[in-house]
C-alpha cells in the first residue's frame, strides 16, 4: 500500500481520495452500490418507524447472515461459554463498575478480582497475579518493561514465530525507552532456537503452545539458560493447556503471561480479550508489576476481612512519574468472566476441556495425514496446527461449504485450530473438504 502522508486521524479530501484509490473505486456512492436498494432506502428513510417494525426489518436483514463453522488458527478461538457467565457479569454491580478506588463501596468487585488472581496463580502455579491486562500482546510488552526495570538491560528476546501484529504491539511498548527486540528463529518443531540468549538480555520470552500450536518441551532448560545469563524467564502459557500440561511455575519461571480469551470469553474479531500476568514470590518483581493487585486484609478488631488495592503502581495513585503502568480501564469485567468460568469448571472441568481439545487436535492431524496432508512442524500440538497446503484453494473450498478456513502463514502453509466445540462429524467433514480440494 502506498504510504499516506496526510494526518491519519483528521478526515480530509486527501485521505478520502487515497482510500478510494486503494480499493479501486471512484466515489462513496460506488462503495455502497452493492447494497440492495430496499435496504438502502430503509437506512435513509425519513419516516419514523415503530419499534416492532424496526425489529422485523432488522431481523429480516440479519437472516441473510450465514453462521459458519470456524477452523481458523491463531485466535480468537471458539470455546464453549457456560450460560451462567453472561447472567452474572450483566448484574449491575459488575457491568457498571469502574475502578474500585473506594474499597468501602467496592467490596464485591474487589473480592471477585481477588478470586480471579488466586485462581490464575493456582492455574499457573505462581505466587502473585495482577487484576488483568488488555490482552496477550500488551501483557508481553508490560513483561518486557518489567524485565528492563529489574535488570537494567535493553534487549528482549522473543520467538520469530510470533505474528507481526503481536510484534508490533510489543515494539510500541518497549522501543520508546530504548529497548530492542531480538528474534529467535524457530526450529523444525516450531519452538525457538536458544543460541541467541546472551548476557545483554533483560528477558527471554517463549510460548507454550507456540503460535503454531506446538508444545514447548524445554521450559526447564530455557529457564536455566536465561537465569545463567542474568535474564528473567518469561513464558506465555495457554490457560486451558494447563489442564493437562505442567504449569510454568513448576520450572521456576519468573513471569507468566497468557491470553485469557479461552476462559469463557466469546471471540470478537479485533478485541474483547484479556491479558493474564503472574509472577513468582520475588519482591523485586512484585513491586514492578503493572496494573492492579487486589489484596486481602482484616479490620483493626480482627473480626472482619476486607479487600483493598495493594501495591498500587498507577500514576493516578500518587505515584505520578514513578508509576510502573498507566493502565486505566483494564479488562476487569472480562477478568470477572474468566473467574466465573474457572470457578464453574473447576480443576476437573478444565482438565476435561483440555483433554478434549488435545484429542480433537490429534484426531484432525491424523485424518489430514491420511489424506496426504503434511504437517509443517513436528511435535505435540494443542488446538492449533500448521499444515502444508495450497491455502487459497483450500480456503475457497471450505468457504463454499460454510467453513472458515486457515490463517495464512505463507502461500503454502495454513494454520488451523480445533477446540472442544468441534464434534467428530465436524472434523470429518472439514478433512474431507480439504482432501477433496487438494486432489
Amino acid at each position: 500500500m502506498e504510504k499516506i502522508f496526510s494526518h491519519p486521524y483528521i478526515p480530509n479530501a486527501n485521505i478520502l481520495n487515497e482510500m478510494l484509490k486503494e480499493v479501486e473505486i471512484n466515489s462513496i456512492d460506488e462503495l455502497f452500490s452493492d447494497i440492495e436498494r430496499r435496504e438502502f432506502e430503509i437506512l435513509l428513510n425519513d419516516e419514523p418507524m415503530d419499534e416492532l417494525s424496526v425489529y422485523r426489518e432488522v431481523k429480516s436483514m440479519l437472516s441473510k447472515n450465514k453462521i459458519m463453522k470456524c477452523f481458523m488458527g491463531g485466535g480468537p478461538w471458539f470455546h464453549f461459554v457456560p450460560s451462567i457467565i453472561k447472567h452474572i457479569i450483566t448484574r449491575g454491580e459488575f457491568l457498571t463498575s469502574y475502578t474500585p478506588y473506594q474499597p468501602e463501596i467496592s467490596q464485591g468487585v474487589l473480592q471477585a478480582l481477588f478470586e480471579f488472581q488466586s485462581m490464575i496463580c493456582e492455574l499457573y502455579n505462581m505466587d502473585v497475579a495482577n487484576a488483568s491486562l488488555y490482552d496477550l500482546p500488551t501483557a508481553i510488552g508490560e513483561a518486557a518493561l518489567l524485565a528492563y526495570r529489574v535488570t537494567g538491560r535493553s534487549e528482549f528476546l522473543i520467538p520469530s514465530s510470533i505474528p507481526n501484529d503481536r510484534k508490533s504491539i510489543i515494539r510500541n511498548y518497549i522501543e520508546p525507552i530504548g529497548m530492542k527486540i531480538i528474534e529467535m528463529p524457530f526450529l523444525e518443531d516450531g519452538c525457538p532456537n536458544l543460541e541467541l540468549i546472551n548476557n545483554r538480555a533483560a528477558g527471554v520470552y517463549v510460548e507454550t503452545p507456540t503460535f503454531f500450536g506446538t508444545v514447548e518441551t524445554r521450559l526447564k532448560e530455557i529457564v536455566e539458560i536465561a537465569h545463567d545469563m542474568g535474564a528473567l524467564a518469561i513464558v506465555g502459557a495457554d490457560p486451558l493447556a494447563m489442564g493437562i500440561f505442567k504449569p510454568p511455575g513448576d520450572y521456576g519461571v519468573d513471569i507468566v503471561v497468557g491470553d485469557g480469551q479461552p476462559l469463557g470469553i466469546p471471540p470478537a474479531m479485533g478485541g474483547n480479550s484479556l491479558g493474564l500476568m503472574a509472577c513468582k514470590n520475588d519482591l523485586k518483581i512484585i513491586r514492578q508489576m503493572p496494573g492492579r493487585i487486589v489484596g486481602l486484609t482484616i479490620t483493626k478488631d480482627r473480626r472482619n476481612r476486607g479487600f483493598v488495592l495493594a501495591l498500587s503502581t498507577r500514576e493516578q495513585h500518587i505515584r505520578r512519574e514513578k508509576a510502573t503502568s498507566n493502565i486505566c480501564t483494564n479488562e476487569a469485567l472480562l477478568a470477572i468472566a474468566a473467574a466465573i468460568y474457572m470457578a464453574v469448571m473447576g480443576r476437573e472441568g478444565i482438565r476435561r476441556v483440555a483433554k478434549k481439545i488435545l484429542h480433537n487436535t490429534q484426531y484432525a492431524i491424523k485424518r489430514l495425514e491420511e489424506m496426504g496432508v503434511e504437517r509443517a512442524f513436528k511435535g505435540i500440538h494443542f488446538r492449533d496446527f500448521a499444515v502444508k497446503i495450497d491455502v487459497k484453494k483450500v480456503n475457497m473450498a471450505l468457504e463454499k461449504r460454510g467453513i472458515i478456513g486457515a490463517r495464512e502463514i505463507s502461500r503454502n502453509i495454513g494454520l488451523f485450530a480445533v477446540t472442544e466445540v468441534h464434534t467428530k462429524e465436524d472434523i470429518d467433514e472439514f478433512v474431507e473438504i480439504v482432501g477433496g480440494a487438494l486432489k
